[in-house]
């Protein structure tokens, strides 16, 4: 590898690890507000999102510039295609961390909904599949990257159990549907922004030992 292409590979990592801190703290912020009813996070959150977007947009000009100015081959191209698409799935992110505190504001100037909900215990789990898939990413960490894969379903179900816990108390309470609406709304990007972590944890595994698990993740996750 050429001195100028590892020099501008690890300036590429690091805004690419940059970006990931953004949404990472967006997320984390936006469910904060979620939970807490923190009108003024959910604010912060909806007035950063247009930086994440242009770290998007620098890091994807950054990937095309080392693509067109050195012409990697094997690990290394395999590392920009990779930042590529985490580079996606992290705007994605953001925009659904933007999506949560949107509907965090809302709730928070309304009377709280009485549903016997657990959403710090699902928020917790997102947080640590983001939090660990980042990890992953920085330290090319493909057993921890699979780690995340297993928590899916974990998430996956408890969406499912968000709703039918809310399709109840609608039928209940129809005076609360506009705001059980808006906790739906809200489980629903949790569990997004948990199959974007999923991604960027196959992304991981790619990078770290070529091979593509993507819709195969029965048959890796339990690799050691």
């Amino acid at each position: 590898m050429s001195k100028h292409l590892q020099r501008d590979l690890e300036y590429l990592k690091k805004e690419l690890l940059s970006i990931a801190s953004l949404v990472e703290e967006a997320t984390n912020k936006a469910i904060l507000a979620l939970t807490e009813r923190r009108s003024e996070l959910a604010e912060e959150v909806i007035s950063e999102d247009n930086l994440i977007d242009q770290k998007e947009v620098q890091v994807e000009d950054e990937c095309l510039k080392v693509l067109a100015l050195h012409q990697p081959v094997a690990a290394d191209l395999r590392f920009i295609i990779t930042a590529l698409k985490v580079n996606n799935d992290l705007e994605r992110m953001g925009d659904l961390a933007v999506n949560i505190a949107e509907r965090a504001a809302y709730l928070s100037t309304h009377e709280h909904l009485g549903a016997a909900l657990d959403f710090p215990r699902m928020a917790e789990g997102v947080q640590t599949m983001l939090r660990n898939s980042l990890d992953a990413l920085t330290n090319m960490d493909a057993k921890l990257a699979r780690g995340v894969l297993k928590m899916d379903d974990e998430i996956d179900a408890a969406n499912k159990q968000m709703y039918v816990i809310l399709q109840k108390w609608m039928h209940k309470n129809p005076d609360s549907i506009e705001r059980a609406v808006h906790l739906l709304s809200a489980s629903r990007h949790l569990e997004r922004i948990a199959d974007l972590a999923t991604n960027i944890a196959e992304d991981v595994v790619y990078m770290a030992e070529g091979e593509l698990i993507r819709h195969r993740v029965e048959d890796f996750s339990e690799k050691k």
